[in-house]
């Protein structure tokens, strides 16, 4: 970079012109380019995201609940300088107008975020702080490394870590009533 010169600020209409398949996210007005997880996590993330969204699928289905889940890759658009793609996203009924044609234009109601070495920090710490800044309620980091999940919910602006279950403890949603992720399912 020359001396003076400026950083790009980047927005929203740079990052959906980008291809699709790019595995970018929009954080800070930044376009960052996001690793898969490390080869050896990748197929124990698979497995943990694929579990959770079948149980939480099934769950929805057996209960009349009619809120959406979605799965990486999906678009969520918090503001034009942030949009990430969390591993797995629940929007209630009530809220479904926030999902357009191609992304999720606003905070979903529950985002669940699984763990890998290279995105915990950035799980835990900038798309945490991110997340409770724009309102979604229930923030749920599963941790297939540890074998664990921890829970936050969104009280008065702040999360407040409401639960933390290891393998096979159960962490029952505050936000899906009836609904409780089975560690020893996730883990086995």
């Amino acid at each position: 970079m020359l001396l003076g010169e400026k950083k790009k600020r980047y927005t929203i209409e740079d990052y959906m012109a980008l291809p699709e398949g790019g595995n970018y996210q929009l954080i800070e007005n930044d376009l960052v380019l996001w690793n898969s997880p490390e080869p050896s996590s990748q197929v124990v993330h698979q497995i943990v995201s694929g579990r959770v969204f079948i149980d939480l699928v099934s769950f929805l289905n057996q209960s009349g609940n009619k809120g959406i889940i979605m799965y990486a890759p999906i678009d969520v658009r918090f503001d034009d300088g942030y949009t990430y793609q969390p591993d797995i996203v629940y929007v209630s009924e009530k809220r479904k107008k926030i999902i357009k044609s191609s992304e999720v234009n606003g905070a979903p109601d529950m985002i669940i975020e699984i763990l890998s070495v290279s995105s915990a920090y950035v799980d835990l710490r900038e798309k945490k702080d991110i997340y409770e800044k724009h309102g979604v309620k229930e923030y749920i980091i599963i941790d297939p490394i540890m074998e664990n999940a921890e829970l936050y919910a969104l009280e008065n602006n702040v999360y407040q870590l409401k639960q933390k279950a290891l393998k096979p403890q159960q962490l029952p949603s505050l936000i899906i009533p009836g609904f409780s992720f089975d560690l020893g399912r996730l883990f086995r």
